[in-house]
């Protein structure tokens, strides 16, 4: 009598016939599936609802059902957003979102779906269609505006709330974009702070509570403390007392007109409105992510530990932030007349004392 035999397939113990055998109608339902548990590991809606987007056009390009895909599907899609002109960070999000929605078949659906459709999952995504991590405004290539470029950015910024038609949004635009550069966040994060997330008595400066940090390799959220440092507990004391009170009463900080949050397209575009009406040449001109790196890059070059900054970027890894420091080309000379002006300061204050 032949010896029976088992057969392990992942994904699941026991193959379960699906609700529907349409493979488009159970695509539907997976993403369905996959947007349920972005809720359970707790992303906030701003994030699900731009996800849920670009998976959409994802999967709409690629023009077949996700466990049908192959690394030329991938090849082809990609290479169409290169022939549009798509920047490298929108074509990497196109194949990560694709990569994290075919995880999930494989974690869940592998044994419905090979009962179904006969087909054994492999990601298409590998080591010659997955983008490298770098945009074409990433900090290797282009560097982060310098201190004195982003002063006299907020001095215009200063200038235009006494002649702005309406001094609420010119206030909220001043107080948002210093918070972007003197704390280091990403705009999503700014745009869901809320009012509780203020604390002025915690610490030295005060910090804020960014509830919902950007996680790493779809962890879900990964919240951080950061300090007020530069006066920006100032701005945000002023903020608070003087501007959010002419907007809507709702929790959210940096409010729109009607008192909801501002979406971080919008960010991008007001900064982009703002630089237009400052009248800088473009090559002066940077995106609410270079205020970011000019965060870390200028503590760095004031001589913050760089993994004070790391914490305060809320990055996983040093090499990380590494990768936003972008130091001035005469970072090692004064980094030299500093080293030097200290050793004659201790030299000096010893002849005086012997």
């Amino acid at each position: 009598m032949a010896e029976a035999r088992l057969q392990v397939i992942a994904g699941g113990a026991v193959p379960q016939e699906p609700l529907t055998t349409d493979p488009w109608q159970f695509q539907t339902m997976c993403v369905d599936a996959f947007v349920a548990s972005w809720r359970a590991r707790g992303f906030s809606p701003v994030t699900i609802d731009n996800d849920i987007g670009l998976l959409e056009r994802t999967l709409k390009a690629l023009g077949r059902p996700a466990w049908e895909v192959t690394p030329e599907d991938i090849d082809r899609v990609v290479g169409d957003l290169a022939v549009q002109g798509r920047k490298t960070s929108t074509r990497r999000e196109y194949v990560q979102i694709f990569k994290g929605f075919h995880r999930f078949l494989q974690a869940r659906k592998a044994a419905e779906i090979e009962a179904a459709f006969g087909v054994r999952l492999v990601c298409p995504i590998d080591e010659f269609n997955a983008s490298r991590h770098v945009g074409d405004d990433s900090p290797a290539l282009l560097p982060p505006p310098t201190p004195e470029r982003v002063s006299e950015f907020f001095d215009f910024m200063k200038r235009r709330i006494a002649t702005a038609r309406k001094y609420g949004p010119a206030a909220r635009d001043y107080a948002m974009f210093r918070t972007l550069y003197h704390a280091g966040l990403r705009s999503e994060e700014a745009s869901l702070l809320e009012k509780p997330d203020l604390h002025f008595t915690r610490g030295p400066f005060g910090k804020l509570h960014v509830r919902f940090g950007k996680g790493a390799h779809t962890s879900g959220p990964r919240p951080r403390w950061v300090p007020m440092l530069d006066g920006l507990d100032l701005v945000l004391r002023w903020f608070l007392e003087d501007v959010r009170p002419k907007f809507p009463a709702s929790p959210v900080l940096f409010a729109d007109e009607s008192g909801g949050s501002l979406h971080r397209g919008t960010i991008r575009n007001r900064l982009r409105y703002l630089m237009e009406l400052e009248g800088r040449p473009a090559s002066e001109r940077f995106s609410p992510h270079a205020l970011r790196r000019a965060c870390a890059t200028h503590n760095y070059e004031r001589g913050v530990d760089l993994v004070a900054i790391q914490q305060m970027l809320g990055h996983w890894t040093v090499s990380s932030t590494m990768r936003y420091v972008r130091p001035s080309a005469t970072f090692i000379e004064d980094a030299y007349q500093r080293a030097v002006a200290s050793t004659l300061a201790e030299l000096s204050g010893k002849d005086t004392t012997a």
